[in-house]
């Protein structure tokens, strides 16, 4: 049982130990399943962010760290205590990479567990932790050859990218344990990127132009201190997630009044793209999203951006057609008619490339998890495909580098869509790599982009996508 200090609530006298406390909690709420965002959520505000700080470093170092307790403690502690040594250990093992001092964090963990609810338990972690920092280097070199510990990734996803990505599974890896940049999408409808780029040099925020809509901040920033964001001018989105507009709508013919899919939308960044880059009038947008909460962000996003006009956002699961379908056919004759002009599938994934922005989801996933999704992105792809016109496009995309949920799923859907024929698309795009077109100097999250097109006839074309 926890006991809070009296100075909790007081923004300007947030004590270490108490932060290394809530950054334990966070930790062991992960161990229990829960996602760092709704650990985080459970901070109080004045506290996240040192506290997100802390965690996101544990995390980016937890299988270094549980590789040590290992050595340090051959009985797993109690949850609460493991959490806090961990924790602890995770910030200290690399001296060069700690927050603080060495001798600093091991006296203020010891401090969080005095002080909150664990005494007993205090000596046990002061004991683990004065061993580590007299034999530190010793203990890291017996860890040195656990590929957990090494690269802070459980070992079935270490193997499972090396087993896809020979070549490079080793820079994956690395690139997921640095923080990940913070890109912008510039509002074609309200701003050039040239112009916004000026804006922000006036204000002193150094950054360069990303693709065709992006800028990247040389440091990340509070978006209430960027020029226009209240009004709707710039959005925050990684580079990969902004190709996903250009591609689906470069070289497409649109007719007048087009009908638009975004299908498992939330939180409306996609939506909001696709909008920006239409003229006013020229197309209908359905954002589509099953979890009620999370379509309420895309309808927040669409009016911050005055986008709302060409748009609407339905409640329903993408896979269950006629749940929602009536919305958008208005007296069409028949789903098997097709009637979508274009479709935007971001299909639920593992997260496997935005790990730099979530280092929680290493810890979260489990390897049965990657065949279970895989089974669900069929399930959509299967179903949103007879909606599509003959010449219409579907643009299939996953946060993920996983091949289960990018080039295997779209080749094995080819192979059993003889109407499906593959477009230009860039496949799977990998973390942190300078990997775009005609962007060489982007960093980018880990994505996956197939775009197909409906024929008449079925086609003959068999090449792979990528």
């Amino acid at each position: 049982m926890s006991t809070t200090s009296t100075t909790e609530s007081s923004p300007g006298s947030v004590a270490l130990h108490q932060q290394l406390w809530r950054v334990a909690q966070a930790l062991q709420g992960i161990r229990d399943g829960r996602s760092g965002t709704a650990v985080l959520e459970q901070v109080p505000a004045h506290w996240r962010p040192g506290v997100q700080a802390l965690l996101f470093q544990v995390l980016r170092s937890l299988g270094r760290a549980q590789a040590l307790r290992a050595l340090l403690a051959t009985k797993t502690p109690a949850p609460a205590v493991d959490a806090l040594l961990c924790t602890a250990l995770a910030l200290v093992w690399d001296s060069a990479q700690a927050p603080y001092t060495p001798f600093t964090l091991v006296n203020q963990a010891v401090e969080a567990a005095r002080r909150h609810g664990l005494q007993r338990q205090a000596g046990f972690i002061n004991a683990c932790l004065r061993r580590f920092l007299r034999e530190s280097a010793a203990l890291v070199a017996q860890t040195d050859g656990d590929a957990q510990a090494r690269y802070n990734h459980p070992r079935w996803w270490v193997d499972k990218l090396r087993q896809q990505y020979p070549e490079h599974w080793q820079a994956i890896l690395e690139a997921n344990n640095r923080p990940a940049p913070m890109a912008l999408r510039v509002n074609a409808r309200q701003c050039r990127v040239a112009d916004y780029l000026q804006q922000l040099q006036a204000q002193g925020i150094a950054a360069q132009p990303w693709g065709e809509h992006g800028v990247q901040l040389a440091q990340p920033l509070p978006v209430q201190r960027l020029p226009g964001f209240a009004q709707g001018m710039v959005s925050v989105q990684d580079g990969a997630a902004q190709l996903a507009a250009p591609l689906l709508l470069q070289g497409l013919s649109l007719p007048a009044q087009a009908r638009i899919l975004d299908a498992c939308a939330a939180p409306g960044g996609k939506t909001a793209h696709l909008l920006e880059m239409l003229p006013l009038g020229q197309a209908k947008v359905y954002a589509l999203e099953v979890d009620a909460i999370r379509s309420q962000r895309i309808t927040e996003t669409l009016q911050r951006l005055h986008l709302q006009e060409d748009a609407q956002v339905l409640v329903a699961d993408a896979a269950q057609v006629d749940a929602w379908w009536p919305q958008v056919a208005q007296g069409m004759p028949a789903v098997a008619d097709g009637g979508l002009d274009a479709i935007l599938l971001d299909a639920p994934c593992s997260a496997s490339g935005i790990v730099r922005r979530h280092p929680d989801v290493r810890w979260l996933r489990r390897p049965s998890d990657i065949a279970q999704l895989a089974r669900q992105q069929e399930r959509l792809l299967q179903a949103l495909w007879p909606l599509l016109k003959p010449g219409g496009r579907l643009l299939y995309c996953t946060c993920s580098v996983f091949k289960e949920e990018g080039q295997w799923q779209v080749e094995a859907f080819v192979a059993r869509n003889k109407n499906a024929q593959y477009l230009p698309a860039p496949g799977h795009l990998l973390p942190g790599a300078a990997s775009v077109p005609d962007n060489p100097s982007g960093d980018h999250d880990g994505f996956f982009y197939a775009l197909l097109q409906k024929t008449k006839a079925p086609s003959s074309a068999a090449h792979a996508c990528g």
